[in-house]
């Protein structure tokens, strides 16, 4: 079918298919740094993990060095249509000094920023309270100890001053998003002090003004990780209140909840107390085990939910996944794409039609048309999509895919 058929199809429900073409141009999906090095990152440093992070597979081509990630970057970029940003965190520094956490600077991240800047892209930034010595507790911001506190309170208030250089030098607003992995392995006795540390230290972490239009501070919420299954002290109703009381981003992210729960009903909820909300977009199998997306009812809901809600202007859309038992870029790429596609049927749903039988009480009616929608020709409007953009699509995708894996596999 040609994408003329398909378009004047799309138009017999009343749906523009070039309208919704043209938004997807301008949406911006911040694609993470860390599937290109199984979160490994450029320190030089000691320490556990932390909090449940954890990579799995030993793909061939994993990148080494920053010059490698930026290299693997350009070709994911190249293959996916759009303008995008990078998610970068702290702990991908690029210097031949070793600063430790608590003496970073924007200095040690300058090359990201002429990077992004010479490829277009906005950049986004993390504070990294695991991987550190100072972690290996499961408890940064809210340890017991405040010499610990101290060293991850003044963490992350340079992550904002590096951030806010960043969005400033760029030209767009960095979302620097903290989140901790605190938490214990069994049931502990004063969950409140433990919250009352981690309130206290985000508190002083993100006392010192910064301007919002460079930088805006996210808190990200957690059900449980390996080693802290009995409580996380960031819980989402911890970070739901911090971001009301304090008028930061909420951060949700899919990985981050019961598998039962849907991510997708939580957004208008929030939406109507909280101003902006980012996204981590991944996909849990049991647990928060991040494997690269697919064109899965969960995301799809959520895309559907960003428009119908008309919440893509307060919504700020990133990834969050690491899967190293396949090509790392294939994994960026095919992700990216992913969202964008869920993002491009939900841009193609008749929201005034289904929005009618919904208040009409005629929920017949929306079924119907809910399920009738399905059998419309997405493929191909996508496929123009990638052609106004100048990217590959089916097995031209597919062939680059494949040529750059094999020239990266012998590192």
């Amino acid at each position: 079918m040609s994408y003329d058929s398909a378009k004047a199809q799309f138009a017999d429900w009343g749906i523009d298919t070039e309208a919704a073409i043209e938004r997807l141009k301008t949406i911006p999906i911040s694609m993470h740094c860390w599937q290109g090095d199984d979160v490994v990152g450029f320190e030089q440093k000691t320490g556990s993990s932390g909090g449940g992070i954890q990579a799995t597979g030993n793909h061939p081509g994993r990148a080494r060095t920053p010059e490698e990630l930026r290299a693997d970057l350009e070709f994911a970029y190249s293959l996916i249509p759009g303008s995008h940003r990078l998610n970068l965190h702290a702990m991908y520094l690029d210097t031949d000094e070793t600063p430790d956490r608590d003496e970073i600077e924007y200095k040690h991240f300058a090359p990201w920023v002429d990077w992004a800047k010479d490829q277009g892209l906005g950049l986004d930034f993390n504070p990294t309270f695991f991987a550190h010595t100072k972690a290996d507790d499961n408890l940064t911001l809210s340890h017991p100890d405040q010499g610990i506190r101290d060293f991850w309170i003044e963490h992350g208030r340079r992550t904002r001053e590096i951030a806010a250089g960043m969005g400033a030098e760029l030209g767009s607003t960095c979302v620097n998003n903290i989140w901790v992995p605190d938490g214990y392995k069994d049931t502990p006795i004063d969950r409140l002090a433990a919250r009352r540390r981690l309130e206290a230290s985000i508190d002083q972490m993100i006392a010192p003004p910064q301007d919002r239009a460079q930088m805006r501070d996210a808190v990200e919420s957690k059900l449980f990780g390996i080693g802290v299954e009995a409580c996380t002290v960031g819980s989402h109703e911890f970070y739901m209140g911090y971001a009301m009381k304090n008028d930061t981003v909420l951060c949700l992210d899919m990985g981050h909840f019961h598998p039962t729960e849907n991510v997708a009903d939580k957004l208008s909820a929030a939406s109507l107390f909280v101003d902006e909300i980012l996204l981590h977009v991944s996909r849990p199998m049991r647990w928060d085990s991040d494997h690269v997306i697919l064109q899965s009812d969960d995301v799809l809901q959520i895309a559907q939910e960003l428009v119908a809600s008309d919440l893509l202007d307060r919504t700020y859309i990133g990834l969050d996944f690491f899967d190293a038992t396949i090509s790392r870029t294939a994994a960026w790429v095919i992700g990216t794409r992913n969202m964008q596609k869920a993002l491009l049927r939900a841009l193609l749903m008749p929201l005034d039609r289904l929005r009618s039988a919904e208040d009409a009480l005629d929920f017949t009616g929306r079924f119907v048309f809910a399920e009738e929608l399905k059998d419309l020709p997405f493929g191909r409007v996508w496929d123009e999509f990638c052609t106004q953009m100048n990217c590959p699509s089916g097995l031209h995708l597919i062939d680059q895919l494949e040529r750059y894996q094999s020239a990266v596999s012998g590192r």
